[in-house]
């Protein structure tokens, strides 16, 4: 247990629904969705959203940790634990409630609940943090994704947001990531895509962990800073570094990688997510009661 900046603790394990919307698309579309997807599924053809959905099967893009034996060693391990543990889609900005065990807590279990403020890592090194602010008191949890400990990872609130990483959370407002234990999940209608939640939120006054300004944020309310703050920041500013294409081809995989690599664990991911629609179809389903 680490303390970290104002009221702020880190947890971190080292052992090894989606939003309701109002507006939703007609059934036939819907229909026809399943359709293609079903179809895809026999021809082998790998939907372009997975590199988005598993980004953790995707490996280290830097050279020097490259090695072709353990990556594929390390997927069948990850296929292989998802097997035992459903690990959902879910993405940066979405409510997870994540059921550990611990043989410290009363039941040997322990549930967290709070929203994902970063995903990082990749094959079983693959993290991700949740954060919630429990009796005034800022707390967050890093996972790792694929660790044994882990019993149950449940999505109460499927979203994204319009940043990457929401890291400035820790100099937000409390009441932007406060979320009840007992929070009910909230389910999409199938076939509808991920909403984005355009929420910008308010910082609290400096000073901050990270210079704010520096950085292009979507996620948060214009800064109410003297106007000095803004020329440092664009005199430290590099905008030049979008256009290097060197440095992005270094810092990704490449396209025809990545195909090869879902291509390889895609019959087994899609037999999970088939699973995983049909239960969510069964908690969704209404049993008609009987009248008199």
């Amino acid at each position: 247990m680490t303390l970290i900046s104002d009221k702020v603790v880190l947890f971190t394990v080292h052992k090894d629904c989606r939003c309701s919307s109002s507006a939703t698309k007609p059934l036939q579309d819907v229909s026809e969705s399943r359709d293609q997807t079903t179809l895809d599924a026999r021809k082998g053809v790998v939907p372009p959203q997975y590199r988005f959905v598993y980004p953790e099967f995707l490996p280290d893009p830097k050279i020097i940790w490259r090695n072709n034996v353990r990556e594929k060693l390390e997927r069948a391990d990850m296929l292989s634990r998802r097997c035992h543990v459903d690990i959902p889609e879910f993405y940066v900005g979405s409510i997870l409630a994540v059921t550990t065990s611990d043989p410290h807590a009363l039941g040997k279990t322990t549930r967290f609940v709070g929203i994902c403020i970063d995903r990082s890592g990749c094959g079983l090194r693959a993290n991700f943090i949740l954060r919630n602010v429990i009796d005034h008191l800022g707390t967050e949890i890093l996972y790792e994704m694929y660790n044994p400990t882990i019993q149950k990872i449940e999505v109460l609130r499927l979203e994204k947001r319009l940043d990457d990483k929401l890291l400035y959370l820790r100099d937000a407002l409390p009441e932007y990531c406060t979320f009840p234990f007992n929070m009910e999940p909230e389910y999409l209608p199938e076939g509808t895509p991920v909403p984005v939640n355009p929420i910008k939120v308010q910082l609290k006054p400096r000073p901050w962990l990270e210079r704010w300004e520096r950085q292009n944020l979507q996620g948060v309310q214009p800064f109410k800073l003297p106007k000095r703050f803004f020329e440092k920041a664009k005199a430290v500013a590099t905008p030049w570094e979008k256009f290097d294409l060197m440095k992005t081809y270094r810092s990704t995989i490449a396209e025809e990688e990545q195909s090869e690599i879902f291509s390889e664990v895609y019959s087994e991911l899609h037999q999970l997510e088939f699973t995983r629609k049909k239960m969510k179809r069964k908690k969704m389903f209404i049993k008609p009661k009987k009248t008199a």
